[in-house]
């Protein structure tokens, strides 16, 4: 994306440059986050009881077929997120970023809500596998627009020198819903007994959703629009401009951007998925059927837990460095992981041992946060405000749908098929190739304003200092 010329560029007024309040910047990151706490909660209670969804929902078929199958239900659910993304998106161009994350909050937590009360297979049969496909097909729609508008809305309220360090918080709200459903997940499992949990208990995690979607939209509610789209429309009313087609301006006037954001969503959430919800599978069941001990199921739950708390605590610190030292360099260290150490991390996790697994863990989670941290604040700046929220959501779940969501599919498949235990290092490392080029092809955005977007700044001295720097 090329800088304007300095001879080109409209000379800095101090109206120009927003000051952020920061109550209504820690409202807006706390709701935001949120929402993905909601989001996130599900996939890790899905993905810890995905034995036990086989036997309730996949009874009918054969251990490896029926694990192939639940991963397939949660895949689907991805494969749906563009076109939620294409409609929430751009939505959230049109009408603002606070009232699609209003309302995809409360579908995300109805979609999980739906399916602890869907019947089973043994009570209904095939209908029981189909009502929870829709269900997840819900989730999909839903959470297609919640990402992209939840980076944004953050994106437009943090100061510019801050917006490393805030960004990182909703992925802190990731890692707080998985912890939080694993948890949920794991207590169950250690005190009920296999068949309470098959029988009722596994619907208890899946009710308690629709409490939390509660919350979030209570939170969400409460907010203002963020800056950035309220300045954009008050300049629309002045201006009057011509109506254009955001989706012609998104893939004709913007592809490039769309093809590197998507390059780096890819290196980040198939590290992100490989992590969350392939290996406590690969763990428990992909290892011992090839002969290696493994790791039991409550030990693999607690070590994968522990791992997320340790990312936790170091995920703000990471977005605070990128907002100090640049981006582009934080997100270049994740990529150099992935293609060098991503072998040794499933060499120990193949070992078993609980020392060994949690070392393994922690290097494929250590990697994983060196995204996590710094991409909620970099893929948001490459847009310009007025298609910001529907470029940024079309890029990103194309790039989930196609790459992320399936990954525990498709490697449930390589593994199975070929008998190779080391294919999430090999997946891994093509991910960090892709990786590293989009991140060198993006410019380096930390500190500086939004694409399209005026300087947002701490305080009214802050924006006197930068006004008399313009001029």
């Amino acid at each position: 994306m090329p800088e304007t010329p300095k001879s080109k560029r409209k000379k800095l007024k101090l109206e120009d440059v927003s000051v952020a309040d920061p109550a209504s910047v820690r409202r807006a990151v706390g709701a935001a986050a949120v929402g993905n706490i909601t989001e996130w909660y599900d996939f890790g209670v899905y993905g810890y009881l995905a034995t036990t969804i086989t036997k309730v929902f996949f009874s009918g078929l054969s251990p490896a077929m029926g694990t192939i199958a639940t991963f397939g239900v949660f895949a689907v659910s991805f494969l749906i997120r563009p076109f939620g993304s294409l409609f929430f998106g751009p939505l959230g161009d049109r009408i603002g970023r606070k009232r699609v994350l209003s309302i995809t909050v409360i579908l995300m937590a109805a979609g999980t809500f739906v399916i602890g009360i869907v019947p089973s297979y043994a009570q209904i049969g095939v209908a029981a596998p189909v009502l929870v496909l829709l269900a997840r097909l819900l989730q999909g729609v839903s959470t297609g627009g919640e990402y992209g508008n939840a980076m944004t809305f953050i994106a437009e309220y943090a100061p510019d020198k801050r917006r490393g360090f805030l960004g990182s918080w909703l992925e802190f709200g990731t890692l707080t819903g998985y912890a939080f459903g694993a948890t949920v997940a794991t207590v169950l499992t250690a005190v009920l007994t296999p068949d309470q949990l098959v029988s009722w208990g596994w619907r208890i995690p899946f009710l308690i959703a629709l409490p939390l979607g509660a919350v979030g939209l209570y939170l969400r509610l409460r907010l203002e629009e963020s800056p950035a789209f309220a300045h954009m429309v008050a300049r629309q009313q002045e201006e009057k401009p011509a109506p254009k087609s955001e989706f012609r301006s998104v893939f004709v006037d913007h592809w490039r951007v769309m093809l590197v954001c998507a390059g780096l969503v890819l290196a980040w959430n198939v590290t992100n998925y490989m992590l969350t919800s392939y290996l406590p599978t690969y763990l428990t069941e992909t290892l011992p059927e090839h002969g290696h001990s493994g790791t039991g199921e409550t030990a693999s739950e607690v070590l994968q837990i522990v791992t997320l708390v340790v990312l936790m605590v170091v995920i703000t610190f990471l977005g605070r460095l990128s907002d100090r030292i640049g981006r582009r360099k934080v997100v270049l260290a994740g990529c150099f992981a992935l293609v060098v150490l991503s072998f040794p991390s499933v060499l120990l996790l193949r070992a078993g041992g609980d020392a060994r697994t949690l070392i393994g863990l922690l290097i494929m989670g250590l990697t994983l946060i060196c995204f996590s941290a710094v991409l909620p604040s970099t893929l948001p700046a490459m847009f310009p405000t007025h298609i910001r929220a529907g470029g940024l959501s079309i890029a990103f779940n194309i790039s989930v749908s196609l790459f992320g969501g399936t990954t525990s599919t498709v490697m449930s498949a390589l593994v199975a098929g070929t008998g190779d235990l080391n294919w999430p290092a090999y997946y891994l490392m093509a991910a960090g190739v892709i990786g590293a080029i989009s991140i060198l092809l993006t410019r380096e955005t930390a500190n500086k304003p939004l694409s399209g977007s005026a300087p947002i700044v701490e305080s009214v001295e802050e924006a006197k200092e930068l006004v008399a720097a313009n001029r």
